[in-house]
């Protein structure tokens, strides 16, 4: 597809952002700072909320309904030949898009793993993996160490390769890999630091620390010479710019609702411990759904003493094959079950001081495209 259209990802250098959690932050915190410089800023990412629009940006402006239509038809019959899947044919659309609006560098997301993810025909100025856990086991296995040898699959020969994986038996898989690949520099960076004095991240939640100091050492470790105007030196200090880092839906407080993806235990772990300190008011009331293919049992043990009622639901955007049983879901964590998305929206409002919503992209998504006045990304 990319050789039919002239490799357009050739015309522009990048920056490309794999792991299983902290990916979409730390695009953020990168995007931050790169406009900051006066550049004109592509990013994707993955996967959407409400519209594929929202995965293509430019400067956070989404990439137009009509033209996403146009790059399809275009697109369609290469698509058809190569039997290529939906994230392959966005992935080359939105590197098509990235040339023809002439951004000055993209910051590209993996979408899965890393190895095999199409993401992957890219050469980066910088490959970063932020951290490793359980996700997609029917792609990527069960295995950590081997997801971690995926997921550093995006490590390219003479590329800095940077690493915010905290795990030490994790960090070091990551790192052979890496260096196995050619990768020079390689960085681990230390992402347990606290954050300096009176710094302000765009991003809530003490998770988001990690993710600004592996933003920062990518950042830090862009080769002279790529004709990028240089900010001022990173070392020990964040970027003021970080503080106006945003991504919609990681613990995204809006009133009295907050949005959260979080998709899967380690997701839900960080989630919890945003809510701790961030405090909402009470009662705080949960609406969650869940893929089937994901370890949903922690996720809602973790989440069922910090909140004061749990509302269950089936997201309709969930595609059927992969909707979790309401046979099931009742038989973890004691919790009201409501499988018709709208019913449970408005129950889980009721009494409530705050709303959370989370579980997954598609029942966030499903319920900003309900909600008045929530409109969708960009």
């Amino acid at each position: 597809m990319l050789d039919a259209l002239g490799r357009p990802e050739r015309h522009y250098p990048a920056i490309h952002v794999g792991g299983t959690n902290g990916k979409g932050s730390t695009c953020a915190f990168l995007v931050a700072e790169l406009r900051a410089r006066g550049l004109r800023v592509g990013l994707y990412t993955s996967p959407h909320l409400v519209s594929p629009t929202e995965r293509i940006t430019v400067n956070d402006v989404p990439i137009s309904e009509a033209a996403f239509a146009e790059w399809t038809t275009l697109l369609k019959p290469h698509i058809e030949r190569t039997g290529a899947s939906f994230f392959e044919g966005t992935t080359a659309i939105a590197f098509a898009d990235f040339a023809a609006r002439g951004v000055d560098i993209a910051v590209v997301e993996v979408g899965l793993g890393g190895r095999l993810d199409a993401t992957n025909v890219i050469t980066p100025l910088v490959s970063v993996v932020t951290k490793i856990a359980l996700e997609h086991t029917d792609y990527l296995g069960t295995d950590l160490k081997g997801i971690a040898r995926e997921k550093a699959g995006i490590a390219k020969r003479g590329v800095a390769f940077v690493t915010g994986e905290p795990e030490p038996l994790l960090r070091a898989e990551i790192m052979r890999e890496a260096e196995r690949r050619g990768a020079d520099p390689l960085i681990a960076v230390d992402s347990t630091r606290p954050l300096p004095p009176a710094t302000v991240l765009g991003l809530r939640g003490v998770h988001q620390v990690a993710n600004a100091w592996v933003a920062c050492a990518a950042l830090k470790h862009l080769p002279k010479g790529s004709g990028l105007p240089e900010g001022p030196p990173i070392g020990e200090e964040i970027p003021a710019s970080f503080a106006d880092a945003y991504i919609a839906a990681r613990f995204d407080v809006r009133g009295k609702w907050i949005f959260d993806v979080a998709h899967n235990p380690d997701g839900m772990r960080v989630l919890v411990d945003a809510l701790v300190g961030h405090a909402p008011p009470r009662p705080l009331h949960a609406l969650v759904g869940i893929r089937n293919d994901k370890d949903w049992r922690p996720m809602l043990e973790r989440l069922a003493p910090v909140v004061d009622r749990l509302v269950l639901t089936v997201p309709p955007s969930i595609p059927v094959l992969q909707r979790w049983s309401v046979s099931d879901v009742a038989a973890g964590p004691v919790a009201q079950i409501e499988p018709d998305f709208d019913t449970a929206l408005r129950v889980v409002q009721d009494g409530a001081a705050t709303v959370l919503v989370t579980g997954s992209f598609h029942t966030v998504g499903d319920a900003l495209s309900r909600l008045p006045g929530f409109a969708p990304v960009g």
